[in-house]
C-alpha cells in the first residue's frame, strides 16, 4: 500500500472516536496489552513520562519534550489528536514519523489488526510504542488519550505522571462530577512513581491524595512550589506570554524568575506549574536539566515540537486567532485571552460535535459577537443549522455554514482592519485552518 493507502485503511477498517463518539472505544486495557505482547512489548524499552488531565495535557506535553530535547535527550513525543497529518501523533525531536515507517508497520502487523480488531486509537499508540522503541529514544512524552485508567496508553511504567487541570469534558465515558472525572484521571498514577498534579482543586485534590498513598507514590501539587503570574511587563502580543515565576519553595533548584513563553494563551499559566515542578522531579531522579535548558525551550516550544492551534495567530489586519479549547473550562479560558486582545468587533467562527451538551459553552460566549457557526467535516459534527438553532436561545446573532471554509471567508468579508476573527470550538474546526 501507498502511505495514503495505509491511512485510508487504518481510517476505514478501525473504529474511530472522531468519527464514531463513544461507540469506537474498546474497554479495557486487553486490545492493547495482546497487541504489544505481539510486538514484544516496546513500551518497556524506553523511559516515559505519562501526561493526562482535561485541559493542558497537550501543551504540558509538548513543553516537557521540548525541554528535553533541548537538554540533549533523543526525545519521543505522543499525542492526539492530530490536526493535519496524521503522522503529528508520533515524533522524535519535532520530527515527524516518517510515510515509509507507518507504511510498514500496518503492513507487517495487519494480520495481528485483524485478528485482534483493536480501534484506531489502539493502533497509533502500538505504532507509537514500537517506533520509539526502534528508534531508541531516551525518553519518551505520552500524553493520555481520553481518560486515564482504562486509556491504552496506561499500559507504561512512567518515571512520573503528570495530570493537568480537571474539567467537564466526555462526562457521558468519565462520569458527571468532578470527582468521578478526576479518579479516572488518577487511574495513570502507579506504584513507586511520583505523581504531580498541575493545579490542587479542593473539591477533588483528596482523589489524588488517597490514589498516590495507595500507590505509595509521591505526590506533588505544583500550584504548591511556584507562584506564576502574567508579567506586569507584558507586552500587547498574542505570539508571546512574559511569566513572573516565584518558587515558593526555597529547597527548588530553578533559579530563573522571568521566563518568555511562545505558547501565548493565558491557560498556560497553569500548565507551566505541572511542567516546572516536572522538571524538578526529573533533576531528583539524575536527569540533567539546567536553567538554561527551559529558558531557551519554552521560548519556542512550536518550532521545537510541530505543536498548533493553542491561541495560534494565523494573520493580522483583521487579527486571526484559533484556539482548540473545545470544553467549558477551555472556553472560559479562550474568553480570558479574547478580553486580553484589543480589536474593534468580533467575529466568532465556531462549530461543536454533536455528543456533546453544549448548553453551557454556549451560555458562557458573548452576546456582543458576530457569529458565523459551522460544522467540521468529521461525522459526529454537530449540524450548523442546528447548532445555530441552540445559539439563538442564548442570544447568540449570526449565521450558519456548511463548512469552516465558507463560515471563515463569511467572517474574513465582514471583518474590518481593526477587528478580532476567532475560530475554534472543536477542535477539528481548528483542523481545517491550520
Amino acid at each position: 500500500m501507498t502511505y495514503k493507502e495505509t491511512i485510508q485503511y487504518l481510517y476505514s477498517r478501525l473504529p474511530m472516536f472522531s468519527r464514531e463518539g463513544k461507540a469506537a472505544i474498546k474497554h479495557g486495557l486487553d486490545n492493547i496489552i495482546k497487541l504489544c505482547e505481539k510486538l514484544d512489548n516496546p513500551q518497556n524499552k524506553f523511559k516515559s513520562i505519562h501526561v493526562g488531565g482535561t485541559n493542558g495535557k497537550g501543551s504540558t506535553s509538548h513543553m516537557l519534550a521540548a525541554v528535553l530535547q533541548t537538554a540533549g535527550y533523543k526525545t519521543g513525543l505522543y499525542t492526539s489528536p492530530h490536526l493535519r497529518d496524521f503522522r503529528e501523533r508520533i515524533r522524535i525531536n519535532g520530527e515527524m514519523i516518517s510515510e515509509k515507517e507507518v507504511i510498514q508497520f500496518v503492513q507487517s502487523n495487519q494480520l495481528i489488526i485483524e485478528e485482534l480488531e483493536p480501534s484506531f486509537f489502539e493502533v497509533t499508540v502500538a505504532m507509537a510504542f514500537e517506533y520509539f522503541a526502534k528508534q531508541e529514544v531516551d525518553f519518551a512524552i505520552i500524553e493520555v488519550g481520553l481518560g486515564g485508567r482504562l486509556d491504552s496508553t496506561n499500559i507504561i511504567i512512567p518515571e512520573l505522571s503528570v495530570i493537568s487541570n480537571i474539567g467537564y469534558d466526555h462526562m457521558n465515558i468519565l462520569g458527571n462530577t468532578l470527582k468521578e472525572i478526576a479518579s479516572e484521571k488518577a487511574g495513570i498514577i502507579k506504584a513507586n512513581r511520583p505523581v504531580i498534579i498541575s493545579q490542587k482543586q479542593s473539591e477533588i485534590q483528596d482523589v489524588f491524595i488517597k490514589k498516590a498513598s495507595e500507590m505509595h507514590a509521591t505526590i506533588t501539587f505544583a500550584s504548591d512550589e511556584w507562584e506564576i503570574t502574567r508579567s506586569k511587563t507584558q507586552e500587547n502580543s498574542t505570539s508571546l506570554l512574559k511569566v513572573d515565576i516565584k518558587a515558593k519553595n526555597q529547597i527548588l533548584s530553578f533559579k530563573f524568575n522571568q521566563l518568555d513563553l511562545d505558547l501565548s494563551g493565558s491557560y498556560q499559566l497553569k500548565n507551566l506549574g505541572g511542567v516546572l515542578s516536572s522538571l524538578e522531579r526529573l533533576k531528583t531522579l539524575g536527569y540533567h536539566i539546567d536553567d538554561q535548558d527551559i529558558i531557551s525551550a519554552l521560548g519556542r516550544v512550536k518550532s521545537l515540537t510541530g505543536l498548533m492551534g493553542r491561541w495560534q495567530t494565523l494573520s493580522a489586519k483583521p487579527l486571526v486567532i484559533c484556539d482548540t479549547g473545545h470544553n467549558e473550562d477551555g472556553i472560559k479560558e479562550v474568553l480570558k485571552n479574547i478580553e486580553l486582545s484589543t480589536f474593534k468587533n468580533l467575529h466568532m467562527v465556531i462549530g461543536m460535535v454533536k455528543d456533546k451538551d453544549i448548553s453551557k459553552i454556549l451560555g458562557l460566549l458573548p452576546k456582543d459577537a458576530q457569529y458565523y457557526f459551522c460544522q467540521p467535516d468529521i461525522p459526529r459534527a454537530k449540524s450548523a443549522i442546528e447548532l445555530y438553532s441552540e445559539a439563538m436561545q442564548f442570544n447568540l446573532i449570526g449565521n450558519y455554514y456548511e463548512s469552516v471554509e465558507l463560515a471563515l471567508n463569511a467572517a474574513k468579508k465582514n471583518a474590518t482592519e481593526e477587528d478580532l476573527i476567532f475560530i475554534g470550538g472543536s477542535t477539528f474546526v481548528v483542523a481545517e485552518i491550520v
